[in-house]
């Protein structure tokens, strides 16, 4: 699948594209365990089409973060901060610095105050 395919599609298209790409790679790996896999390129081009669907979906991800209130920012850091613990903590936490890492960065700009130069006059 190309990636111009992909991004024509919409956000619940991808989700579904990618949960066949992923079904239709496990399948790929069975016939491949009982030596039935005729063309053993087929997992790679699976293995590609996986990474191409999670590259666009994070990229629409990211573009869609600057528009986020604050509220809604703090929100999802605490709500990563309770996957912290047990399986899928690793995404948790690197989500946490994402989010914090954004959070300060829109702080710093809300900080910096204009600076106007005074007048020259006599």
């Amino acid at each position: 699948m190309k990636a111009n395919e992909l991004r024509g599609m919409s956000d619940e298209q991808l989700k579904l594209t990618l949960s066949d790409t992923e079904k239709h790679l496990f399948q790929l790996r069975f016939q491949s365990a009982t030596d039935r896999l005729e063309t053993p390129s087929e997992m790679n081009k699976a293995k590609k089409d996986i990474a191409r669907i999670k590259t666009l979906q994070r990229q629409r991800e990211l573009a869609k973060l600057p528009g986020v209130s604050d509220e809604a920012l703090a929100k999802g850091i605490a709500d990563q901060t309770l996957r912290t613990e047990g399986p899928g903590k690793r995404k948790a936490k690197r989500a946490i610095v994402r989010l914090t890492a954004l959070q300060d960065s829109r702080a710093a700009m809300k900080a910096k105050t204009p600076t106007v130069a005074p007048a020259k006059g006599k």
